[in-house]
């Protein structure tokens, strides 16, 4: 791992640095971009190799992992910051037999000591399909909710979430509990469940209190205005009175969806949050229109809104955070970026640039304007 860190006589040259190495890359992978896709059979041959076992029944036993790395570099008026650090490497298998399937798979921390690496249990959880129309998932796993939050990070249209789902969403992610999905018909989904807020590394379910979720999925028909159109509503309640792994709110509600029509495609997230414990109440919503311009090209645009009853509601983004910990109370965000899908979401290389402002009112520290530009190669197997 290479790791650049602001000192005040250095600043400039990691800026260069920076940008030379973003560049290079974006230039030389457009490049690669514009060649032919015949290479698709060897990155099927190579993702292949994930595929331990696996019958003419549908059951199997494979490898499943992801692995993200950052370049991000960030210029405020208050700092600068430069890095370029893993983001992400969970490793683990994921296993299916008759009507049950299992997975376990570990967050590993590269930043760290080798001594230090293993970080916690994401996916820990089986699941059993009793029939067409319902799942059941019991023990650790995923709870989506808001637009970024229902998405796993594998397929984000950009490098980090939007700073909505960042506020609103419980960015642990992975809960102890138990939960259904399934169909009340073709075109109407659901996904329901009760999880411990627990925040051990593991399965947990003593030291916190609980929270649920109710999430509704209605996909709409082909017409004249879209070849699709989905849209999704999130209700969460939790039990904040102790402090866990979640965010501190008591209730949220959330509508999103996606609409898309030849090679354009537009999604949007409106939430609101109450408050719990010392936060306040928020609100706010998210546009993202992108474009599909071949199988390898796609360009994203974000705009962020967000905003906090009381002073002090809100916080920034992962490395806007970086500069700035304090909180403000009123957030905006401008996000344009490129991605290069190589292999769908499997292998690909995003670059974005953002700009970000937050005010706060009480005037304590949390005021942010500043830009950044992140470059990050994702996987995923």
């Amino acid at each position: 791992m290479l790791l650049l860190t602001n000192t005040n006589h250095n600043i400039y040259n990691m800026f260069v640095a920076n940008i030379l190495i973003n560049t290079s890359f974006l230039v030389s992978l457009i490049c690669f971009s514009t060649m032919s896709i015949a290479e698709n059979s060897s990155f099927d041959e190579l993702w292949q190799q994930a595929n331990l076992y696996e019958n003419s029944q549908g059951d199997y036993f494979k490898l499943s992992g992801r692995l993200h790395i950052d370049s991000a570099w960030f210029d405020s008026d208050q700092e600068q910051y430069s890095d370029i650090t893993w983001r992400r490497f969970r490793f683990g298998f994921k296993s299916h037999f008759n009507r049950f399937t299992g997975a376990l798979e570990a967050d590993i921390d590269l930043n760290n000591n080798i001594d230090n690496w293993y970080n916690r249990l994401t996916d820990a959880n089986f699941s059993y399909k009793p029939n067409n129309d319902l799942t059941l998932t019991f023990l650790k796993h995923s709870t989506g909710f808001t637009l970024d939050g229902r998405t796993s990070s594998k397929k984000l249209l950009t490098p980090q979430r939007n700073n909505l789902t960042n506020n609103l969403w419980f960015t642990a992610e992975y809960f102890s509990g138990l939960s259904a999905k399934g169909n009340f018909s073709d075109t109407l989904t659901y996904n329901a469940g009760i999880f411990s807020s627990d925040d051990s590394d593991e399965i947990g379910f003593t030291n916190a209190s609980y929270f649920s979720l109710i999430s509704l999925s209605n996909l709409l028909t082909r017409n004249s205005s879209w070849d699709s159109a989905q849209f999704n509503f999130d209700y969460v309640f939790n039990d904040a009175h102790i402090e866990g792994n979640t965010a501190k709110i008591s209730s949220l509600y959330s509508f999103s969806g996606l609409i898309q029509k030849n090679n354009w495609a537009l999604s949007h997230d409106i939430s609101y949050a109450q408050g719990a414990l010392d936060q306040s109440n928020m609100w706010g919503f998210v546009v993202m229109p992108y474009y599909q311009q071949t199988e390898l090209l796609q360009w994203v645009v974000r705009y962020t809104y967000l905003t906090s009853d009381e002073n002090n509601g809100l916080k920034l983004g992962r490395y806007e955070n970086k500069i700035e910990s304090e909180r403000g109370d009123k957030y905006q965000e401008l996000y344009t970026g490129v991605n290069l899908l190589f292999y769908q979401h499997k292998l690909k290389l995003q670059m974005g640039l953002q700009y970000a402002d937050m005010q706060d009112k009480a005037d304590d520290g949390g005021e942010y304007q500043g830009w950044g530009v992140t470059l990050a190669i994702r996987s995923y197997w």
